[in-house]
């Protein structure tokens, strides 16, 4: 660490990102370059490049986006339905392989010896920056600073904020009811009045959706249009990536979709609660499955069921650059060449519903369904089809009564 002398630092402009960068230039002596990632946070992000100059640096990267992190992070992960433990759709997992890229992308630009982040030792966010950052370029020497420093209290960071002049939100000298983590996808709300899981969470927790109680008492139908698995319209009319995320965001937050209380397992080994809105991202897992559910042939449907709760683990645990996530991802993309269509949604008080389907490439045959005269199945084949797989289980039943075996 002694050879180090310029620092690519992942910004947000919030305390603690603000004391680490007055911290790497006065206990460290680094020169700090600053990178802050709009990924559709909703927060105005010129106010970071402004508090960066205040501190003295001199070069300040602010970079949209929005449109990679859903184009190509966000997008092939709902390919593969991704849900971490069941239900977390991985809103800031998938975020931090983009600006561990990117803020590596800057390193090597600017001529900088390492990166630093401002996730703590608790966390997953330290295992996924610093897994990125080393799968990308594996000389780069990483700062943790929440793994060195001993500013390890609220009180002693604002004493530190104070000392040096650092700027602290008004909010922030009180003790802050919960910290979160917002991008295109979701919001994320943990610790202080959250930390109790017995008790719910209060209703200012939530930024992005109203209630399901106060949604609208009318649904609102919705359709979506996929190609190759990609949700590429909506009603018929054509958006980008992030353009469809933020439709789908407004819709969902309207309608009260996609709230998530969650006790999950951390990487690091604890459990902790979060609480999650992903609005858009509901309606997109939903929507997703129902073009699969008419495209998708029964093998490589529950085959990617199958394979889905590691993909999900592995975009948990920060590998999003490991050689098994991409196998898995070419596996995935294979599987939707036909998955293609268009899924319509009843959206209404917290749940997204589907309620139609229709694929130029369906598998769906009315004529072998019918509960109506067919020509096209002979139903008496089906006597065979099951005595062929009862072979075994009469098997192993005559074996038990030849045994004296009791069932």
């Amino acid at each position: 660490m002694n050879k180090i002398k310029k620092v690519v630092l992942a910004y947000s402009g919030g305390l603690d990102t603000s004391i680490i960068l007055k911290w790497l230039q006065e206990e460290k002596g680094y020169e700090v370059v600053t990178f802050t990632a709009d990924l559709g946070q909703g927060e105005e992000l010129e106010p970071a490049r402004r508090k960066a100059q205040a501190q003295g640096v001199k070069e300040i990267f602010i970079d949209d986006l929005r449109e990679e992190f859903v184009k190509d992070y966000v997008y092939p992960m709902f390919r593969a339905n991704a849900l971490y433990e069941g239900l977390y759709l991985l809103g800031t997992s998938i975020a931090r392989p983009l600006i561990s890229k990117r803020q590596i992308e800057i390193a090597h630009q600017v001529g900088a010896d390492a990166v630093c982040h401002g996730a703590t030792g608790k966390g997953n966010d330290q295992v996924r920056f610093e897994l990125s950052y080393y799968a990308l370029d594996p000389e780069i020497k990483v700062i943790a600073p929440w793994r060195e420093w001993d500013l390890n209290s609220r009180t002693k960071l604002i004493k530190y904020a104070e000392t040096h002049g650092i700027e602290i939100a008004t909010d922030k000298r009180g003790e802050a009811p919960f910290s979160v983590d917002a991008n295109l996808l979701h919001t994320s709300s943990e610790g202080k009045a959250l930390e109790d899981p017995s008790v719910e969470a209060p209703e200012f927790v939530y930024q992005r959706t109203v209630s399901p109680e106060n949604a609208p008492d009318k649904p609102t139908y919705i359709e979506i249009g996929f190609e190759r698995g990609d949700a590429v319209s909506l009603n018929d009319k054509t958006f980008s990536p992030a353009e469809m995320l933020t439709q789908l965001n407004e819709l969902g937050g309207k309608n009260g979709i996609g709230r998530l209380d969650l006790l999950e397992n951390r990487f690091v080994g604890m459990k902790s609660r979060g609480i999650y809105e992903t609005p858009g991202g509901a309606i997109l897992l939903m929507a997703h499955r129902g073009i699969e559910q008419i495209t998708l042939d029964k093998g490589a449907m529950h085959l990617k069921d199958e394979l889905m709760p590691k993909y999900a683990e592995l975009i948990y645990n920060g590998y999003w650059f490991s050689p098994e996530r991409e196998m898995l991802q070419a596996a995935i993309d294979k599987s939707q060449e036909m998955v293609a269509g268009t899924v319509r949604l009843k959206l209404y008080k917290g749940n997204a519903t589907i309620v139609g389907r229709s694929s130029p490439y369906s598998l769906y045959s009315q004529e072998h369904v019918t509960f109506e005269e067919d020509e096209v199945y002979n139903q008496a084949d089906a006597g065979g089809f099951i005595k062929i797989n009862a072979l075994r289980l009469r098997l192993l039943k005559d074996r038990d009564r030849k045994a004296g075996k009791n069932s």
